[in-house]
């Protein structure tokens, strides 16, 4: 798998955030989008999920076989907010994410090996909106493991979380990477990963060039 973006250009109403924003990854890698507030991070984040048209330039996905691939169908948008019904279970709240995504494919790993992942065994029968801010973070990142989906789009992933559940989500990403995955992340946080790519937008209506070095 393949993303590319070409000269993107992002704007919040009348005013453009960033411009001629490109980068191409490729398996394996990831990288981070920082800047100050109002620089456009989540803004570029949902033009690439999908979720806002951008006002010019494109975002791509590709296979294998160099052929484009739908981004809706292929990637995890995991925003600011959880994505989960405070009054449903646990687990009923990943089952319906898995059964939502992956249909009758059974791509992804089970909720109760979801859960496990992040530390939480034995919250599975409790009311989502019974967890700390953090154990509910937690749980939205086991969303990205009941349905496997190549592309991580991570706006501020790591909001809620201890120190320790930081080097949880790290090893989640690392993981995620080593299979193959690709991860775009916008964050204020360093996100504790080894080797990143970095975009930094300036916040002055453009973007600074794609660094390959790491940033931890």
């Amino acid at each position: 798998m393949q993303a590319v973006a070409t000269k993107l250009r992002g704007r919040r109403g009348d005013s453009v955030l960033f411009d001629d924003v490109g980068f191409t990854l490729g398996r394996g890698e990831a990288l981070v989008i920082t800047g100050p507030n109002g620089s456009g991070k989540s803004t570029l984040l949902r033009i690439i999920a999908g979720l806002l048209r951008a006002d010019s330039g494109r975002f791509s996905l590709y296979n294998t076989d160099g052929a484009a691939v739908p981004v809706a169908e292929n990637a995890h948008y995991l925003g600011h907010g959880n994505a989960m019904k405070r009054e449903l279970r646990v687990s009923e709240n990943l089952g319906f994410w898995k059964s939502f995504q992956c249909g009758d494919s059974g791509a992804g790993v089970s909720v109760d090996a979801a859960i496990e992942a992040v530390g939480l065994t034995g919250v599975a029968h409790l009311p989502f909106g019974y967890l700390s801010a953090g154990q509910q973070r937690r749980i939205a990142l086991a969303r990205l493991l009941v349905s496997a989906r190549p592309l991580w789009l991570l706006d501020e992933p790591t909001a809620a979380l201890d120190t320790s559940s930081d080097k949880l989500f790290a090893d989640l990403v690392r993981t995620h990477l080593a299979g193959g995955g690709l991860a775009i992340a916008a964050t204020h946080q360093p996100l504790g990963l080894d080797t990143v790519r970095s975009l930094q937008l300036s916040g002055l209506h453009r973007a600074a060039s794609v660094s390959g070095e790491a940033w931890t």
